[in-house]
């Protein structure tokens, strides 16, 4: 009666009758509605007809054995409360369908009760069938390219993790042609067809899955075309193209070369650069592939504005685009800056300011420059995180730490609360970090702040405090260790610096049976050490890289309760070996460390060998390659390691993806030697689990190594294991 404007006693209106029945009809709860109207005695009896909306009052599901009722209600679009509507119950049968067939019930149906949805009852009835196993998937037509390499490239399997059944999903056998077609012309067939073809058992219980591969010619490139290209000749733009005249044609090639040159004219301030790479066919299985270039004027740097920044402070942003030379004046290189956040120096920018997401976009012209927008969003930078891990080396251990990326030493709270919530100590970029490491056979502590821009200049400031306590072979360590180093990085990403550390080493609770040498530095040991050291990373990631190298070396002096020197110097060399149809990277790691003790050094300063992982020697108990200390009770006893002088250590590493890069088998021959006995070697294979968390992944190794050279005192152990995760 609200919603109506009719009203008794007025004139009566068929027209407004009807606008009125609408008025109701648009009423959430209502289906539709109408008006009769009826004459008695000179007047109209006007009488709105509603006919309401059905209620959902009842969901249920029959014949579900696989997936539960609740799982099966939240693939529904409604739920128990809902005005009924048919559109969204048929909606309901395509997505617990898709749902089943992801899970391989290749052969569900589902159907509705139409007897109970007048009175708000949505029954499915549903016949699960057999979840369908893959016994066997094959190819047939592949000249050119191995079964076995197939086989890697798609995902349709027989086993999951080698061990477990796969089952048939129609979607990822779909998603595998796709794979293989665009494979099989990416080696420039390109009239190349798959098609494939599942055959069911008799039962429906399992399916051979055939992909029959039509190859077709390989096309070739018969002439490269390069149009409007003023600024860089020919030979210059393809000097580093993929595509050449004689050799097999493939668009993905073809679209490379245009990224490639469009990153030329980018690089050199071609802020509006466009490349656009076409083909033809000419003659049989000959291809005409043409690049038309549009130029655009150059422009320099112009003014730089920064938005979105409401914490991270201005100076954060504009001192990494100093050191990547993004700066007023200078060519407007929209390639490292591609206005997407996808471009070297977004993404550096990102990562250094702790960034959300991060683009740098031209914007109005002045003269020969470009104005630039930097428009950032900021993200979470601070974090409380628990942890725990276990190894062979170092038993259990947990963790708790805070972590603030964003830290700001001078920026006191100006009361409790700004303390509460984080307003803080937030906004200049530099990282503070407090951890504490119980654990059951050594634990630490550790508080941490680095400045990366020490007056805004590429030299970055660390300085810790740090705690760790451990039982060794025949006593107790306790260290208590303060620290500060400065390092400066250069535009040939070399980086050299200096360190200092002050450290106080108690050793207590000796063995009586303990060696002279560590009765020597019993109780309370000061040390202070300054260090020099360069070093150079060319590697492509920080967590998992495949290509470049990482030199780091250094010499320390040390003075205190003890005065010796030590070198250092480690190299690492990344490559892929093989790469297969699947994108999954065969990577070969290769690693040389060296160093050297001058001088008189206490048992806890020198070097050990053996343990988990590619910086020792495998196959080789923690701590179990190292010069002997005769027993002080039996000098005809040398059991417990005192240390060696020097050590020279080689790793030869290959890790090979399984299913994902994520598993990867592992294959890796060490060789070392220190300053006793010969040289110690040993051959291992084992497995690495990559857990993606929230700054990279932590891997789990696990490793299985037997030397195969060493020395009769050695402590060798064929098993070692390291497994770690955050919550």
């Amino acid at each position: 009666l609200a919603t109506v404007r009719a009203r008794s006693g007025e004139e009566f209106d068929t027209a407004s009758a009807a606008e009125d029945a609408s008025r109701i009809a648009l009423i959430d709860a209502v289906e539709y509605a109408y008006y009769n109207a009826e004459v008695v005695g000179g007047e109209v009896n006007l009488t709105f007809v509603v006919v309401e909306k059905n209620l959902v009052r009842v969901i249920g599901f029959n014949g579900n054995k696989a997936s539960d009722a609740d799982n099966l209600s939240k693939e529904l679009g409604f739920k128990k409360g809902d005005y009924l509507d048919i559109f969204l119950v048929n909606s309901g049968i395509e997505a617990m369908t898709e749902m089943y067939h992801k899970k391989g019930f290749a052969f569900v149906t589902i159907e509705t009760d139409p007897g109970g949805l007048p009175v708000g009852r949505v029954a499915y009835n549903i016949d699960e069938g057999f979840r369908v196993k893959v016994r066997s998937v094959g190819f047939e037509g592949n000249e050119s390219i191995k079964t076995k390499e197939l086989k890697k490239a798609v995902k349709t399997k027989s086993r999951k993790f080698l061990l477990w059944p796969a089952y048939y999903v129609s979607q990822v056998v779909s998603d595998d042609v796709d794979k293989l077609l665009g494979i099989y012309q990416e080696k420039a067939f390109l009239d190349v067809s798959v098609v494939p073809e599942p055959v069911f058992s008799d039962d429906s219980r399992s399916v051979e899955i055939t992909f029959k591969i039509n190859e077709g010619p390989v096309y070739r490139v018969d002439e490269i075309v390069l149009r409007d290209n003023e600024y860089f000749d020919l030979e210059t733009l393809s000097a580093e193209m993929r595509l050449r005249a004689g050799e097999p044609y493939s668009e993905e090639r073809g679209n490379f070369d245009a990224k490639k040159i469009l990153k030329r004219y980018l690089e050199m301030g071609f802020v509006d650069a466009q490349v656009n790479h076409e083909y033809s066919f000419r003659g049989p299985a000959k291809i005409l592939a043409e690049f038309t270039i549009t130029e655009g004027e150059r422009f320099r740097i112009g003014r730089i504005d920064i938005s979105g920044n409401q914490f991270v402070q201005d100076r954060v942003i504009r001192r990494v685009l100093d050191e990547e030379k993004f700066r007023p004046g200078m060519w407007y290189n929209a390639d490292i800056a591609r206005g997407d956040g996808s471009g070297e120096l977004e993404r550096e920018v990102k990562q250094s300011a702790v960034l959300e997401s991060l683009r740098i976009l031209p914007g109005e012209r002045q003269g020969e420059s470009r104005n630039v927008l930097v428009e950032a969003m900021e993200g979470q930078t601070g974090s409380v995180m628990l942890g725990a891990g276990v190894a062979s080396d170092s038993g259990l251990i947990g963790q708790l730490s805070l972590n603030q990326r964003n830290f700001d030493i001078s920026d006191t709270p100006d009361s409790f609360g700004e303390l509460l919530t984080a307003k803080a100590f937030r906004g200049a970029g530099q990282q503070f970090r407090i951890s504490l490491n119980p654990g059951t056979v050594q634990s630490s502590f550790s508080v941490n702040f680095t400045e990366p821009y020490l007056y805004d200049m590429p030299v970055s400031l660390s300085t810790a405090l740090s705690g760790f306590e451990r039982g060794r072979e025949s006593y107790d360590e306790d260290r208590l260790k303060g620290y500060i180093g400065v390092e400066k990085r250069y535009d040939n990403e070399w980086r050299r610096g200096i360190s200092m550390r002050v450290e106080s080493v108690e050793v207590a609770d000796i063995d009586a049976d303990a060696p002279k040498e560590v009765f020597d530095v019993k109780g309370n040991n000061d040390l202070v050490g300054a260090r020099v050291f360069i070093r150079k990373d060319t590697t492509n990631s920080r967590f998992i890289p495949s290509s470049g190298y990482n030199f780091d070396a250094g010499f320390e002096q040390v003075g205190g309760d003890h005065t010796f020197g030590v070198f250092n110097a480690t190299q690492r060399w990344y490559r892929v070996l093989y790469e297969d149809l699947a994108e999954r990277r065969t990577i070969l790691e290769t690693k040389v460390r060296g160093a050297a003790i001058v001088g008189d050094a206490p048992v806890f300063e020198k070097f050990y060998g053996g343990g988990i992982g590619a910086d020792s020697i495998r196959g080789f108990d923690y701590r179990g390659v190292s010069t002997r200390g005769v027993s002080s009770l039996n000098p005809a006893v040398k059991d417990d390691p005192i240390g060696s002088d020097w050590i020279v250590i080689g790793n030869v590493e290959v890790a090979v993806p399984l299913t994902s890069e994520m598993f990867s088998a592992l294959f890796f021959v060490d060789v070392g030697a220190i300053d006793s006995g010969g040289l110690r070697a040993s051959v291992g294979t084992g497995i690495q689990i990559l857990l993606p968390q929230w700054f990279g992944p932590v891997p789990m190794r696990f490793e299985l190594a037997a030397p195969f050279m060493k020395e009769d005192e050695d402590e060798t152990r064929a098993f070692s294991f390291s497994i770690g995760a955050l919550f």
